[in-house]
């Protein structure tokens, strides 16, 4: 698995650090979601594909 976000797509929802804090974060400067482990454990896939469809923007990209 890859995790990708696309920061100018990005609404600030934090949807995704929600659902898998260990592989996102948001920016304190302006909120902007980014990756913190573009290739994480396996342990956490099924949290990173929900964080993928709670995203209201489709910023976050699962390739797996």
């Amino acid at each position: 698995m890859r995790v990708e976000v696309d920061g100018t797509r990005c609404v600030s929802a934090g949807q995704c650090v929600l659902s898998a804090p260990g592989v996102f974060d948001q920016r304190e400067e302006d909120g902007v979601s980014q990756v913190l482990d573009a290739t994480p454990p396996e342990e956490v896939h099924d949290a990173v594909r929900e964080a993928e469809d709670l995203c209201p923007a489709g910023a976050v990209t699962v390739l797996e």
